[in-house]
Formats: C-alpha cells, sequence, structure tokens
C-alpha cells in the first residue's frame, strides 16, 4: 500500500515537472565554432605610441551573428578585450600589438566569457610590416639580347639599411574582424 502511494507521489511530481518544462521556452544551447570570423567596431582609438600592455579595449559588434534561424549575437553586443603583446619600433620594422578578446556582453547585460584575437593575416598582429628602404643603389642589368653588345641599363635596388619603424594606430570606429581561438558555448539567447 506504501509502495504503491509512493510510487503514485512521484509519478505526479514527474507529470508537473515534464508540464512545466514543456512551458518554458527552448534553452537549447548553441556552440559558436572555433575559427569563426565576427565583424567588430573599435569604440575607442588605440595605438602602440600611447598604449601599454594590459590596457583594456572596447569593440561593439556591426552585424546579427545567426547560427541556423537564431539570432545568437545580436548587432550591437558589446566586446571587451585587452592589448596581449605590444612591440615598440625598430629600425626596419614597424611596431605592432596583439589584442585578445575576452568577453563579450549581450544587450540584456549578460556576460559570456570568449577567447579570440583581432584578425590579421600576419598571425593576428597588427603592424610589424618591413619599413622601405633608407637607400636605393644602382645596379647594372644587361638584358639577354644585348649581352653581346655589352650594352645595359642602371636599375635601381633597395640598399642594405631601412629606414626607423612607425607606430601603429587603429581609429575609433574601424571595422575589424573577431576570430574566435576557442569556441563559445551559449545557452542564453535574446528573444525578440
Amino acid at each position: 500500500m506504501i509502495k504503491k502511494l509512493f510510487y503514485t507521489i512521484i509519478f505526479l511530481l514527474a507529470g508537473i515537472t515534464f508540464s512545466l518544462a514543456s512551458e518554458l521556452r527552448g534553452y537549447d544551447e548553441f556552440q559558436i565554432p572555433a575559427g569563426y570570423n565576427i565583424p567588430i567596431m573599435s569604440l575607442q582609438e588605440f595605438s602602440t605610441a600611447y598604449c601599454e600592455e594590459g590596457e583594456a579595449l572596447n569593440f561593439i559588434t556591426t552585424t546579427d551573428i545567426y547560427l541556423y534561424e537564431t539570432n545568437v549575437i545580436p548587432k550591437g553586443t558589446k566586446i571587451t578585450g585587452f592589448i596581449d603583446k605590444k612591440n615598440e619600433p625598430v629600425k626596419g620594422t614597424n611596431a605592432s600589438m596583439k589584442v585578445f578578446l575576452n568577453k563579450m556582453y549581450l544587450p540584456d547585460g549578460f556576460e559570456i566569457p570568449i577567447k579570440g584575437y583581432i584578425y590579421t593575416a600576419n598571425d593576428n598582429l597588427i603592424g610589424g610590416e618591413m619599413t622601405p628602404p633608407l637607400t636605393w643603389n644602382r645596379i647594372p642589368h644587361y638584358q639577354r639580347w644585348t649581352m653581346f653588345r655589352a650594352m645595359g641599363v642602371l636599375q635601381c635596388v633597395p640598399g642594405a639599411e631601412r629606414k626607423m619603424g612607425e607606430h601603429v594606430t587603429i581609429a575609433a570606429g574601424a571595422n575589424l574582424t573577431m576570430v574566435l581561438v576557442a569556441p563559445i558555448n551559449m545557452s542564453h539567447t535574446l528573444i525578440n
């Protein structure tokens, strides 16, 4: 008798829990994979000339990011990060920096940890280009069909020395791309 009553109560509680869970909105977890590119915009100017490593930076997303039919990252989502690595300019190479992005704030204030960098083709290093040559040398260049007549032209080639490097600056409002280095597990999405 007590066993039957106990099982009846358990089944009733399970049925009530199931009916309540079916009425709640779907809390499906979405995973944005690593390597995904998200367009963002800088909210402030930052430069290797006056910013130090660890300085906080702010960005916002410029488009809605959809996964299937769900808007997982709405336009205007705030993204924060910091300067992870900074190299000063030297003779022959411009200054460079890497920007690591670590938090994303949805418009309703929900915070999601992320791992990403500002994308560049140079291993996510902003700047770091080779500077122009300081001098040009004139060297004779003989063309094959004129070699038997010993005629040639003078060709200018870069010298051994390069100019001093310059600081790199990203303006406020610059359109950039964030690349994810780890997947984002989104369990919280906004409902319109």
